[in-house]
């Protein structure tokens, strides 16, 4: 009984930027600006993408999911974040973090499939046109989408109890914004090799398949491209392909970025490289689902008239 007392943990603190306190009014306005951008923007997304029936193809309802993950993802962690910035308030219940993880770990495992979802629809519009309305029908993109948010669900429960059963010895100090994985691993005082086995296992069907379902599928689109006659025929195909490659560009780069370079492993030293490992973090988990709806709506002439059209329609 001695020893479940000195292992159960009830609550932890999240350190976020404690160490850095004239930045925290800083980044408590941008991070509020941004989450701001994120709920209007993406919301904008998948009004379109509903109400508008030029959108009801399969790119633009993988689309409107990815709207709508960006927002649970978000939302799951931001509004928290808010709160330890203006409040100082940095503790977080264990169930509550349990809960983070989860949604964490979830979404982001979703929306690696959906990249390479998307990608595959590209791949057939391009490579395949006079198919693609019998490959790509509506019963194969939803159940393509139910398979994304089903497969990342339950890899993100398989991560979080694996992870939250294990003890704590009492320590609850996570240096990070919100409960990352990584950062809670840490903590753990038992041997953590069932968890890192599980997650190179994750990160193979996770990261590393969409990743090459993406790259052997823009492969193919480019081989295509380049045969086209067409100058305006190839600056089509480009154009309905250049959002989404920019998109996985930023959405991969970043996550190869933070988790290739070297950890810092000592909680209270290596400021500046652990300060530099949180903005990085905060630049995959805001930054990056703000880019979303700002990039489809700059490089797509459908969304744009979709969006417009939603802005400046008044009922009647």
């Amino acid at each position: 009984m001695d020893k479940f007392n000195q292992t159960f943990v009830r609550e932890f603190i999240l350190l976020g930027l404690s160490g850095y306190p004239k930045l925290e009014v800083i980044f408590f306005v941008l991070i509020l600006v941004m989450y701001l951008v994120i709920l209007i923007g993406n919301g904008v997304l998948i009004m379109a993408s509903i109400f508008d029936s030029r959108l009801h193809t399969p790119m633009y309802f993988f689309l409107g999911n990815l709207s709508f993950l960006d927002i649970c993802y978000t939302s799951s962690s931001v509004p928290s974040t808010l709160v330890s910035l203006i409040s100082k308030k940095r503790n977080i219940s264990f169930s509550g973090c349990a809960v983070q993880m989860f949604l964490g770990f979830a979404m982001g495992s979703t929306e690696c499939l959906l990249l390479g979802m998307m990608a595959f629809d590209r791949y057939v519009a391009i490579c395949n046109p006079l198919r693609y309305s019998i490959i790509m029908s509506k019963l194969v993109y939803v159940l393509m989408a139910s398979v994304s948010w089903l497969s990342g669900g339950s890899n993100s429960i398989v991560q979080t109890v694996l992870a939250m059963q294990l003890p704590f010895c009492g320590k609850n100090i996570i240096n990070h914004f919100t409960c990352e994985i990584l950062a809670v691993l840490k903590l753990a005082c038992a041997d953590i090799s069932l968890n890192i086995i599980t997650m190179v296992v994750s990160n193979m069907a996770f990261l590393v398949l969409p990743l090459l379902v993406i790259f052997f599928s823009y492969t193919f689109i480019l081989y295509t491209i380049l045969r086209m006659n067409s100058a305006k025929g190839r600056r089509k195909a480009f154009s309905t392909c250049s959002a989404h490659l920019t998109v996985v560009i930023i959405f991969y780069g970043t996550i190869f970025f933070m988790y290739a370079k070297p950890k810092s492993q000592d909680v209270l030293g290596e400021d500046r490289l652990q300060a530099l490992d949180k903005l990085l973090s905060l630049f995959y988990g805001v930054v990056t689902p703000m880019l979303n709806p700002i990039i489809y709506s700059l490089r797509n002439k459908d969304v744009k008239a979709a969006v417009k059209y939603l802005l400046n329609h008044k009922p009647t």
